[in-house]
């Protein structure tokens, strides 16, 4: 599984699975046990009676691989114009404050592309471009970091020191 790089199986490794399961069916045929298949494969006993299954269904072109689970649905030209949309900020497309929520793009991507997605899929999406969740650390817009570096260095040190000594009792 390549999940770090947004989920799915690699093509090299669907063609692996893909010629298992075609290594089965000519097992099938032979009339082989289930679990001799399962054995000699390396894959579930479970796995081998439901490719059994398809197979007695459709054929040995019931075991071929579908492709991918899902598609993205945006072109990498589209990922591309969203991530230049995204980096105008949120209050280019009318919110006040500079939180991009996943509700805000999967809206914008609506606006912009006129595709629905669900949540998730705003987040598979994003990850899958290469973005991650961050949270905006909570600072008042007045604060001065001077003064706190003042504070921490000076005035902290003194409020520390100012506790009993621990003496044994």
């Amino acid at each position: 599984m390549r999940y770090p790089q947004g989920g799915g199986l690699t093509a090299e490794r669907q063609q692996f699975r893909e010629e298992l399961r075609l290594k089965a069916a000519e097992r099938f045929a032979r009339g082989e046990a289930s679990s001799v298949i399962a054995r000699d494969l390396r894959v579930s006993v479970r796995s081998v009676q439901r490719w059994r299954r398809a197979w007695d269904e459709g054929g040995p072109r019931a075991l071929r691989s579908q492709g991918p689970a899902s598609l993205p649905r945006l072109s990498q030209e589209q990922f591309a114009t969203l991530e230049k949309e995204l980096a105008k900020g949120p209050a280019a497309h009318g919110w006040e404050d500079q939180r991009w929520t996943l509700n805000r793009v999967k809206t914008v991507i609506g606006r912009r592309f006129h595709l629905t997605y669900t949540l998730q899929g705003v987040r598979k999406l994003l990850v899958r471009g290469g973005w991650s969740c961050q949270v905006p650390a909570r600072r008042a817009l007045e604060r001065d970091d001077d003064a706190v570096t003042g504070w921490i260095k000076e005035t902290w040190p003194r409020a520390e020191d100012s506790r009993r000594p621990v003496e044994p009792g």
